[in-house]
């Protein structure tokens, strides 16, 4: 059995990170995204952060040993 977090779990727990961080940033008045219109960057930020968050949490994220095992047993059952 597979026991291992996938890289594409990894992937999108960093994008949510940074996409959380950088949201906070913004909320804090600190513009990590340099673009000249706060409009803009505002909405690009939030457009980011939303994506994101779905996009990592719409996946099957699996950190625990007994998440990774359900995966490989669920993975073995779909073969047959």
């Amino acid at each position: 059995m597979e026991n291992k977090i996938s890289s594409g779990t990894i992937a999108r727990t960093v994008i949510l990170v940074l996409a959380l961080a950088n949201q906070i940033l913004l909320m804090l008045g600190i513009q990590a995204i340099p673009i000249a219109d706060e409009d803009i960057n505002t909405v690009v930020s939030t457009l980011w952060t939303v994506v994101s968050a779905l996009v990592a949490w719409w996946k099957n994220n699996s950190f625990t040993v007994a998440a990774r095992i359900g995966d490989s047993a669920m993975r073995e059952a779909k073969k047959n």
